[in-house]
Order: C-alpha cells, then sequence, then structure tokens
C-alpha cells in the first residue's frame, strides 16, 4: 500500500498538487468489521513507518500530506489518527477522530479511544486545514468549530461504505446524504471541504470511493469514481472564501447568544 501511495503522490506532484489527503486508515485494511484483537498489530506510533514515508515524500516533494493512521499512543490506548506532513516533512499538526461510531461491521469503539486534542486546524505552507476522520464528517458542530478557529479546508479522510444486505434498499440514499451533509458544511461556512473515500470490497462492506471536493457555494468541483483507485486533483482558490462569506454572510449573522442549549444533550 505504501509503494501504491508513492506512485499516487509522485504522480499528484506531477499535476500541481500541493496539498495531499489520503484516505481513512490508508495503509492496513479497514480492521474494525469484528471486534478481533489480533487487528490491533495494525496500529503504530505517529513517528512510525507509515508517517516517516510520508515525510521523506513530502519533503522531497514540497507538498503537504494528511496521513491517516491506527494510532498506537500508549499500550493500550489506540487512536484512529490523522497526522498532518508540512512541506519540509515536519509534522505540523495531530488530529484524533472525536466522534468513535459503534455501527454494524463499524465496530470503532471497540478499537479507538476518543480525540482528546479538539477541534484545531493546522497551519502548513499552502493552507490551513481543519482534519476531521469519517463519523465526524456527520457533525456541523466539528466544521463549525474548524471554520471558526481559521480552517480554509476542511477535509475528512473517510471510510464508508455500503453493507452488502443493505445496499439494495438503502444504498442510494446513504451515499447521497454522506455527500450532502458535507456540501452543507461547505456551505454554511463558506470553506473548501474535500473527502478522500475508501475503495474496494473487503469482508461485508464495499467502500464507495466517490471522493470529491466542493467548494465554499457547495458545488462538486471534482468527483472520482466509485471503484478502483483515483486521483482526484483539483484546483482550491483561496480567495473564494471571503467573496462567498460576504455574499452569504452566514457567520455575521451568527446569534451566539442564544445558542446555549448546544451544551446540552437534548433539550427538555
Amino acid at each position: 500500500m505504501l509503494d501504491d501511495v508513492e506512485s499516487m503522490i509522485v504522480e499528484a506532484v506531477s499535476e500541481s498538487a500541493q496539498v495531499i489527503c489520503l484516505q481513512e486508515l490508508f495503509a492496513s485494511p479497514y480492521p474494525c468489521q469484528s471486534e478481533d484483537h489480533r487487528n490491533f498489530d495494525f496500529a503504530e506510533p505517529i513517528d512510525g513507518p507509515s508517517v516517516q514515508r510520508m515525510q521523506k515524500l513530502a519533503a522531497e516533494h514540497a507538498v503537504v500530506i494528511v496521513v491517516p493512521i491506527f494510532e498506537q499512543r500508549a499500550p493500550g490506548v489506540y487512536h484512529n489518527t490523522a497526522v498532518v506532513v508540512d512541506a519540509d516533512g515536519s509534522v505540523a499538526g495531530v488530529y484524533r477522530k472525536m466522534h468513535i461510531p459503534d455501527d454494524p461491521l463499524f465496530y470503532e469503539k471497540f478499537y479507538f479511544a476518543p480525540g482528546d486534542l479538539g477541534f484545531k486546524p493546522v497551519t502548513t505552507r499552502y493552507a490551513k486545514l481543519g482534519v476531521g476522520v469519517c463519523w465526524d464528517q456527520w457533525f456541523p458542530e466539528a466544521a463549525r468549530l474548524f471554520s471558526l478557529a481559521g480552517a480554509e479546508i476542511l477535509l475528512y479522510p473517510t471510510a464508508i461504505g455500503w453493507i452488502h444486505s443493505e445496499k439494495e434498499e438503502f444504498g442510494a440514499g446513504q451515499q447521497d446524504a454522506w455527500q450532502t451533509a458535507m456540501r452543507a458544511h461547505a456551505i454554511a461556512n463558506g470553506v473548501w471541504l474535500g473527502a478522500p473515500n475508501r475503495v474496494g470490497i473487503e469482508g461485508e462492506i464495499e467502500f464507495w470511493g466517490s471522493s470529491f471536493v466542493a467548494s465554499p457555494r457547495g458545488e462538486v468541483v471534482g468527483k472520482a469514481g466509485h471503484s478502483g483507485d483515483h486521483l482526484l486533483c483539483v484546483d482550491c482558490s483561496l480567495g473564494e472564501i471571503d467573496l462567498v462569506r460576504t455574499h452569504w454572510p452566514f457567520l455575521r449573522d451568527r446569534r451566539i447568544d442564544a445558542y446555549q442549549g448546544l451544551l446540552k444533550r437534548w433539550i427538555d
């Protein structure tokens, strides 16, 4: 997998890519379809082989690479983590997945502790990145906090797909909801957004690919196929952010004096 990714990064560089985001847990099979202690063997520390190799590539080609890994933080403490490697090969920042699902074939709570670093954008050579991971992409609160802290591009490395028994009945609606939720984040916050997703069949899941980039207006300006390897390169003009926000002034008109209920689980 590392060899394949390296060749695709070199190809992306030839297309003038500056910020490259890999898919969730990119270097291994998706381990969470079962609760199996042997799958902890896929984990590695932040300074492990996957990140080290991406650091070398980033420095060699002067690109930013978002590297999602199965992190072993300490004995018995594991996270679903995205490491942001800057264009000089240094680690610019780390994000640990905050929202951890526990659904059929997505038994992530067995493996991952919730993140403890909050929703803090990472400043890189080319842009300020708000990096979430997969399940985080459904929560408008996370996108808002990244954006309020200055994120210019939201990135959500993803592993989402169809369960074979559900695809025929629910598959189209599930995929549409996935894209719609993130397009709404781009619109509501006036930011660019990218979601690179896994592809292929692993066990009982068919990861649906369809990686895409949305503009601050919510337009899908680039989309990959639902199967097979794809390299998706899109021009993101950061100057569009101020233009969109001054025409759609959602941030200006927020009633920050009236949102106390957002800190409650439920309002009776």
